[in-house]
């Protein structure tokens, strides 16, 4: 059995009792970074054994963790933070998992995720989002802000603080002035904080650059 189990995204408090005990009774938890997860496990007194999984890992650990799962182990995958398989080299494995074993049994134990959290206080149209995970580094980038731009329905993604600025200086281009905006920065941490209005109000905000960050955008007028 393979758990696909939601950790909190920055307070502790917000993953579930039922994540927790998964994370109890699992043979493995596989994990994005060992350190961080056991900040979590330690803080629950959990004891549970890990093993690293990431963007980097290869086949030899995949084949490694598909050698645990066919012998009856039940492993929990966590990310550092939200939901693994999320923009997030989760879904690899899983896809793997589904290829090697039809049969795995494949459970999902919901929780936080840093997305759904700053779409729920966006105040934007969420009937319906998509979804575009974090832009490219930097071939590609330009194409992604003007899709962002032309998007029929809400956008929401996932920005790096070493990026954050140039996103918005690179949505201040492509995006019309009047158009909404939020930026959620180290959401459900202490320094929590949340930029709203027109692009081109945002664009003039003082922003700090640490953290994590979600941007939500509205959809293209009319």
């Amino acid at each position: 059995m393979l758990s696909i189990v939601a950790t909190p995204i920055g307070n502790l408090g917000d993953i579930t009792l039922r994540a927790l005990e998964v994370l109890k009774i699992a043979d493995i938890i596989l994990c994005e970074d060992t350190r961080v997860t056991k900040k979590l496990l330690s803080h629950y007194e959990i004891d549970t054994p890990t093993m690293s999984y990431h963007q980097h890992s290869d086949e030899k650990k995949i084949s490694e963790i598909l050698s645990l799962l066919a012998d009856g182990k039940h492993l929990a995958l966590v990310t550092d933070a939200g939901t693994p398989g999320i923009s997030d080299p989760g879904n690899k494995l899983i896809a793997e998992c589904r290829m090697q074993n039809a049969e795995l049994e494949i459970i999902p134990i919901p929780g936080p995720s840093a997305v759904i959290a700053a779409l729920s206080i966006s105040g934007l149209p969420t009937d319906k989002f998509i979804f575009m995970g974090f832009p490219p580094h930097k071939k590609g980038r330009e194409t992604f802000f003007r899709e962002v731009a032309d998007a029929k329905y809400t956008v929401a993604f996932y920005e790096s603080n070493h990026r954050i600025l140039k996103a918005i200086s690179q949505l201040e281009k492509v995006l019309d002035a009047k158009r909404e905006v939020v930026i959620c920065r180290e959401l459900t941490k202490k320094f929590e904080t949340v930029y709203r209005g027109s692009i081109e109000e945002v664009a003039k905000m003082e922003m700090s650059e640490k953290g994590e960050f979600v941007v939500v955008i509205n959809k293209r007028g009319k």
